[in-house]
């Protein structure tokens, strides 16, 4: 593996849902702890926080806690770029910067995650590549139960650990 890129990977779904409703489930509070994180703080340049359907822009900042997991275990980072359509890309932490497209390929609507500026030291390639890229692959599958379904697939009992639900 000697040639492996260990600074990025991508990951791709295609989801029956509108443009708008992809977009919305990243760029507001409420759109993204649809699916995602069980609290968000998405706070303007100025410190305020946005309520749950505004839109944030560029330069604001987050906070995201996860199902599974205490409080005292978060992200948080900035928002380098949103178009209010179809791209929002973020610093995510010390894990790199990700990017996210949504756009129509074949007649279906594509939602593809790059995550890169990795660090490729080895506890970096464990932590942030595998696990981020596992994630990722749950929480888009999510993203598409949810919004194809209406069935959450994420474990809400923090009690419950080590599953890839939480």
């Amino acid at each position: 593996m000697a040639n492996f890129d260990w600074s990025r990977f991508s990951v791709r779904i295609n989801v029956k849902a509108p443009l708008e409703k992809l977009y919305w489930c990243w760029a507001t509070k409420e759109g993204i702890e649809y699916w995602f994180v069980r609290r968000t703080d998405y706070k303007k340049v100025d410190g305020t926080l946005y309520s749950a359907g505004d839109y944030i822009q560029k330069g604001d900042s987050y906070s995201w806690w996860w199902y599974g997991y205490a409080d005292d275990v978060t992200e948080s980072g900035e928002i380098l770029e949103c178009n209010g359509r179809d791209l929002f890309k973020f610093r995510f932490g010390n894990a790199g910067v990700c990017t996210v497209r949504v756009y129509e390929e074949e007649g279906e609507r594509i939602v593809e995650l790059t995550q890169d500026q990795i660090p490729i030291d080895e506890k970096a390639k464990q932590d942030w590549h595998v696990g981020c890229k596992t994630g990722w692959t749950f929480y888009f599958a999510n993203l598409k139960s949810l919004l194809e379904g209406g069935i959450d697939l994420r474990n809400k009992n923090q009690t419950i650990k080590n599953v890839l639900t939480a």
